[in-house]
């Protein structure tokens, strides 16, 4: 059975000693005030949520995937053995509430210490690790959008875990084009309206964990605008609630059916009908959009946070493989007492290993600084802050959604490739973790819809200016290390890459007024080139601490002379496909343009 241990080191590297989390929450008085801006006090928590991730969810990982969800003939499922009594323990030791408001009930700790545990439990049980990690959107979006009496009803019990919540989002002819869904909405007259039409694709949408689920479903008004612009947000409980909080009837909503899936077995992935359910509006009619992008951003980060999970677990086992596994001999023997040596000794699995290592690092970099910028956008006291904050976390969010996903699945591979031909056996636990990353490039918006995001949204609609302000970032650290000998060459490729990024933008924004195409052709290339640049700005920002850390002879561990080597990695093996990026991006989209009859498409559409 696959191992992990969680990267405590490395994630109180990142947050005490390169983002300096402590510092900056204190200058929040929401952290300051709740006494919850003290590094000791986060470690702590952290090494708690190790503790559970290693002991009580790394053993059910694989009982999740051979077993999977049930579903009986009314509906009702069964979650695999272990997975609730797991999540009770969970529940009850107070991490559903942890970063949630103690207004509401919960502990009131910074997010950014939320996404270290969710990494956490993420690489110990991806599956298990999503039933909760839904319920936290839905209390996002409640806390954002939900009217007084939604929130005093539902909150609390969101936060405590009592109950569970959803996004219900797509339907079977839509996919991404939420624009086209048929379920609809009638008003009783009562304050509720009845909810109709069919949800597919919901993660945790029926289990057995706890009494209710809260769905959060778009739907359309009768006689509301065609297209997004008439959607509007429901809260649809799986049980009414009574006006003293005790559950009443069942409510017109049940799981149709379970999917049958590539990964994530140990998550009941749902169709739902909704048949005259009664549901209740949260925030304004017609803005459901807008209500349900404060989920779905969560979710985002939260997609690429598995993608990092399970790139990291997959890295840790191929690694301890890789001591092991004794394989041909290698000149110079690294056990000459043997008859093989292990395969790290090996360049090629080392590149292997270190393409993990790296990305993996810079990933938590990233997660860990979006997560702390979100603290900030939403607590500090300077509004010119919070601004600065609020278009980091736009800007990046695709990118972390699928730079992230991107790298957490090839990590899986190279990782059960390490592996050989052992890696393809189901007892290793490797081909788990391959099909378990697969979807994160899938879902919450495939990773070709987070290019056009970043591309279209982010970058060419504003003229640039949330892409400035990372810019300007960047510059400032260039600028900072531009006389440290040992960083300055990795400073080069970065400040390079940067100033290439700003002329790549220019290019295809003006290619794009002529031809919207052009934006659509370059935006996976391009988020990918943006990805790499913020990692290359991490990994700066990285190798700078670990240096000062052993110019003054603080590395007893070896820890940070670690760093400094996969820092040479990165920059050495792996930035370098900023280079191929750049060349395809300015290629445009012209070998795209063919006549698709080539693809067998009737004539109409193929010469349309």
């Amino acid at each position: 059975m696959p191992s992990y241990k969680a990267p405590l080191r490395d994630l109180r590297f990142v947050m005490h000693e390169v983002l300096g989390a402590a510092d900056a929450l204190k200058q929040m008085p929401y952290y300051a005030d709740n006494d919850t801006a003290d590094s000791d006090l986060m470690d702590q928590v952290m090494e708690e949520a190790a503790r559970f991730a290693e002991n009580e969810l790394v053993p059910l990982n694989a009982v999740g995937d051979q077993e999977g969800c049930v579903r009986d003939a009314d509906g009702n499922v069964k979650t695999p053995t272990g997975f609730k009594a797991a999540y009770t323990k969970f529940r009850q030791a107070g991490w559903t509430g942890l970063d949630a408001d103690p207004k509401w009930g919960g502990q009131g700790m910074p997010h950014v210490v939320n996404i270290a545990t969710s990494e956490m439990n993420i690489s110990a049980n991806t599956a298990w690790s999503m039933y909760p990690g839904l319920s936290h959107g839905a209390y996002s979006a409640l806390v954002a959008h939900g009217s007084d009496e939604l929130q005093a009803i539902y909150l609390p019990k969101i936060v405590s875990g009592e109950w569970t919540g959803t996004m219900c989002l797509t339907e079977p002819h839509a996919g991404t084009d939420l624009g086209i869904i048929r379920t609809k909405a009638t008003d009783n007259g009562d304050g509720s309206y009845a909810i109709s039409g069919t949800k597919i694709f919901i993660s945790a949408g029926e289990h057995d964990f706890t009494d209710n689920i809260v769905h959060l479903v778009l739907a359309r008004l009768e006689g509301s605008p065609e297209g997004t612009k008439g959607i509007s947000l429901f809260l649809v409980p799986k049980f009414l609630v009574n006006a003293d909080g005790s559950l009443g009837a069942r409510n017109g909503v049940v799981c149709g059916s379970l999917e049958h899936k590539m990964g994530i077995h140990g998550n009941a992935t749902a169709l739902l009908n909704f048949d005259g359910a009664a549901g209740y509006l949260v925030g304004q009619i017609n803005k459901g959009m807008n209500n349900m992008f404060t989920m779905m951003n969560a979710a985002r980060l939260g997609t690429g946070m598995q993608g990092l999970g399970l790139g990291e677990v997959a890295y840790q086992n191929a690694v301890a493989y890789a001591k092991d596994r004794l394989q041909m001999r290698h000149e110079p023997r690294t056990m000459p007492s043997e008859k093989a040596d292990p395969i790290i000794s090996y360049p090629d699995v080392r590149r292997m290993l270190l393409t993990g290592r790296a990305y993996s690092e810079a990933g938590r970099a990233l997660a860990l600084w979006l997560a702390l910028s979100l603290d900030t956008e939403h607590h500090h006291p300077d509004e010119a802050k919070r601004n600065e904050a609020a278009d980091l976390v736009a800007l990046l969010t695709p990118v972390a959604k699928a730079f992230m996903t991107d790298n957490g699945f090839n990590i899986a591979v190279q990782s059960q490739q390490v592996f050989g031909g052992h890696g393809y056996i189901r007892e290793w636990g490797m081909e788990q973790f391959v099909r378990d990353a697969r979807i994160g490039m899938i879902y919450e918006g495939t990773n070709s819809i987070q290019a056009l995001d970043l591309l279209g949204r982010k970058v060419l609609m504003d003229g640039g200016k949330k892409l400035q302000r990372l810019a300007a970032q960047v510059e400032a650290l260039v600028s900072e290390v531009a006389d440290d000998d040992e960083l300055q060459g990795y400073a080069d490729q970065l400040g390079k890459a940067a100033g290439q990024l700003a002329t790549l933008t220019m290019v295809v924004g003006q290619k794009a007024m002529q031809n919207p195409d052009e934006a659509n052709a370059a935006a996976v290339d391009y988020l990918r080139y943006v990805g790499h640049v913020t990692y290359a700005f991490l990994w700066v920002k990285m190798a700078k601490v670990a240096l000062d850390a052993v110019k003054a002879g603080q590395d007893k561990d070896g820890f940070y002379k670690a760093k400094l080597q996969t820092a040479r990695f990165y920059f050495d093996k792996l930035f370098p496909e900023t280079k191929m990026l750049s060349a395809t991006i300015k290629a445009g989209g012209e070998s795209l343009d063919v006549d698709l009859g080539m693809f067998g498409v009737e004539k109409d559409l193929a010469t349309a």
